[in-house]
């Protein structure tokens, strides 16, 4: 158990441990990487680092995985879990009481990870002044209180607020930022935070990766695994394909629907099914993310770079498709996409976005 658990991107975790080694480590950081690149995992570790009782021999700082510290701490490695429980607990209060109370995920005295709030998924000042109220208070089990962002998703008054820690940052506080946009950020955090990036895995790395960590995978779907998740291990190795090829397949009835017009019968079969509810929502984001990837791999193939293609198994489909459609319909393909989302947002009936869609992106008739 340590450093060595993680997977790829050597170096960072290799300058990662010199800054502690040095106690030389920024008093906020941004983790950048793609999602399911490991930002969460490693700042887990590094609290763990920070804080472990039990320091493994070595020349760089580690942790030991097994004290009364890194137990508690890594009480919140399986985020997913936590933040259900969370959820619940919330849901479970009288609805006055509901109204006010934010989510958090705490499992040491001295390590809050602080998550975007449900339903809209983003940090609210709510949070930020929690997180205030607490930081200038010294730890009380640890060396080092440490608190997580797990996303840089931020209402506009809570960066605010968090700019302002950052200004005046307390000795004994650590903030961690997970990112796969860091240009979400305020210029003015940026700038106060060290950005540290986690590349991808090349794909023959994660496919190897793979063998070990997923046995019951043949060769093939491993390959196809590896280039869908675009080198992302934490997303690999829980990678649900049926689930994947399900959405993918509505992708193909959304995009298909729009270029051939004459019948729109299997769409509206196929979006009836994207309905109101957590359930609904979950499902209509699987679906959006299937008909990215299947338009940014259209457009791989129309600009002649069919080696970055990731829906590998599909490849003559995607080429019929490519066939039939220019770059500026992948173009308002892609708006219309953004459109769905900001009606998510606004509880617009998903299946009406859906349809609406797809025949905005019907060929005009003479």
């Amino acid at each position: 158990m340590g450093f060595s658990d993680f997977h790829g991107n050597a170096e960072t975790v290799a300058a990662i441990r010199q800054m502690l080694a040095r106690d030389r480590f920024p008093h906020a950081v941004i983790l950048a990487g793609p999602r399911g690149s490991g930002k969460f995992t490693l700042a887990q570790m590094i609290a763990k680092a920070m804080n472990c009782l039990e320091q493994p021999a070595g020349a760089l700082p580690d942790f030991c995985g097994h004290c009364a510290n890194c137990v508690q701490i890594g009480g919140a490695d399986d985020l997913p879990a936590r933040l259900a429980e969370a959820v619940e607990a919330r849901e479970n209060l009288r609805e006055a009481d509901r109204k006010d109370t934010r989510i958090f995920v705490q499992t040491h005295a001295d390590v809050l990870i602080i998550p975007p709030d449900p339903p809209q998924m983003m940090v609210k000042v709510d949070q930020i002044r929690h997180l205030i109220s607490a930081i200038y208070k010294r730890p009380a089990k640890a060396r080092q209180a440490v608190y997580i962002f797990p996303e840089s998703a931020f209402m506009k008054e809570a960066a605010n607020s968090l700019l302002k820690v950052l200004e005046e940052p307390p000795a004994f506080a650590t903030l961690l930022i997970a990112s796969t946009n860091p240009g979400e950020l305020l210029p003015t955090i940026r700038s106060r935070c060290v950005t540290l990036r986690l590349a991808p895995l090349p794909t023959s790395e994660l496919e190897q990766y793979l063998a070990q960590g997923r046995p019951d995978w043949n060769s093939k779907t491993r390959a196809l695994v590896a280039r869908l998740c675009g080198g992302a291990v934490g997303k690999a190795i829980c990678f649900d394909l049926e689930t994947y090829t399900a959405a993918r397949k509505d992708a193909l009835v959304l995009l298909n629907s729009a270029v051939h017009a004459e019948d729109h019968s299997q769409l509206f079969r196929t979006t009836e099914d994207y309905r109101a509810g957590g359930e609904g929502r979950e499902k209509t984001e699987q679906l959006l993310q299937a008909v990215y990837g299947v338009l940014e791999d259209i457009l791989y193939l129309k600009s002649g770079a069919s080696a970055l293609v990731r829906n590998v198994d599909i490849v003559p489909e995607l080429s019929g498709l490519a066939g039939l459609v220019d770059f500026q319909w992948i173009v308002s393909a892609s708006h219309g996409l953004d459109e769905v989302h900001s009606g998510m947002r606004r509880n617009v009936l998903r299946s009406l976005s859906l349809d609406a869609f797809s025949t905005e992106l019907e060929p005009e008739t003479a």
